[in-house]
């Protein structure tokens, strides 16, 4: 299996896969720019761990108090402050052993890492967007904040290759899933890498979008399921997605309030233009709450994506 995405959606399915007899590769975003990320971006020239010290820590197997001092984040200090220790354990590694993946490499090592984590691409990737009103916004972390309705996003440079790894991976692979997380810049970034989108359109593995349960202010408002998928194939028309895992579970009122007061809400399933894309749906219950906030439930979405790999693809 091959899971495609980043930010903190994309752990969720790999936490929910750890635990079956699966051989799992996680492509992960390298588009980040802000936090510590960012800073360590700019400073020393690599690119960004942050995501991928997530999925780091949700394939590993340590104790859980080493996952949570990886996940740490410094408060105080000039030099420290806002960087995560894991991120600065991967910046570490890629200077020691002179390469970010030997780097990763290292890291999944020394964590027991189920199954492999690759970058989307070996080098730094900027992301821009065009927008509605015909403006250009680049950086990954200014495209939200922009507020902006999002009509293309697009990487520099734009010729940039995928690791051999990742290319193998898809070739081999009898499902690969894409999501959730933030859709035009952890999922979508990922498919603007021109070898690897070639490669996921000429897989005959099952493709499951894992759909976003709430809607994300500045890049998703308003969106429903389809226009999930609808935005995917505006940037790889040639890319078939074959079913949709959707969330079935209501979400409490006073929730509903909190999330409406940050001006998200949540994605509604649109059945109708779901199924005149031809897409099989999978309506089941996602979620969880976490801390009053909602999140993809691994254990669920796990089953779900192995209960899929039983079913023979029309």
């Amino acid at each position: 299996m091959v899971a495609i995405g980043g930010g903190t959606g994309l752990p969720a399915v790999l936490r929910g896969l750890k635990k079956y007899p699966v051989d799992i590769t996680a492509i992960v975003t390298v588009a980040d720019d802000g936090g510590s990320s960012g800073k360590l971006r700019n400073e020393l020239q690599i690119p960004p761990p942050g995501d991928i010290r997530n999925v780091l820590v949700s394939l590993s197997d340590v104790e859980p108090m080493f996952q949570q001092l990886l996940q740490h984040r410094f408060k105080t200090g000039s030099g420290l402050n806002g960087h995560s220790l894991g991120n600065l354990l991967i910046a570490a590694l890629t200077s020691i052993t002179g390469d970010f993946v030997k780097g990763v490499r290292e890291l999944s090592r020394i964590l027991n890492v189920h199954g492999q984590v690759l970058p989307a691409a070996d080098q730094m990737i900027a992301l821009g967007a065009l927008m509605s009103d015909g403006s250009i916004v680049e950086g990954e972390s200014q495209i939200t904040e922009a507020n902006k309705k999002i009509e293309h996003v697009f990487i520099k440079p734009a010729d940039i290759h995928p690791l051999p790894e990742s290319i193998r991976a898809i070739r081999e692979a009898e499902m690969i899933t894409f999501g959730p997380g933030s859709l035009f810049t952890s999922v979508i970034p990922n498919l603007l890498v021109p070898d690897l989108a070639e490669e996921i359109v000429r897989s005959k593995a099952r493709k499951v979008y894992v759909c976003n349960v709430m809607t994300q202010k500045g890049e998703t408002d308003h969106f429903t399921a389809s226009q999930h998928i609808k935005a995917i194939h505006r940037h790889v028309p040639s890319l078939s997605i074959d079913t949709i895992i959707v969330n079935s579970r209501p979400i409490k009122v006073d929730l509903l309030k909190r999330y409406a007061a940050e001006d998200s809400e949540p994605v509604q399933i649109d059945w109708r233009e779901l199924n005149d894309l031809g897409i099989n749906i999978i309506h089941a219950p996602l979620i969880k709450t976490v801390g009053g906030v909602v999140r993809h439930d691994e254990a669920m979405v796990g089953r779900m994506l192995m209960s899929l790999t039983m079913e023979k693809k029309v």
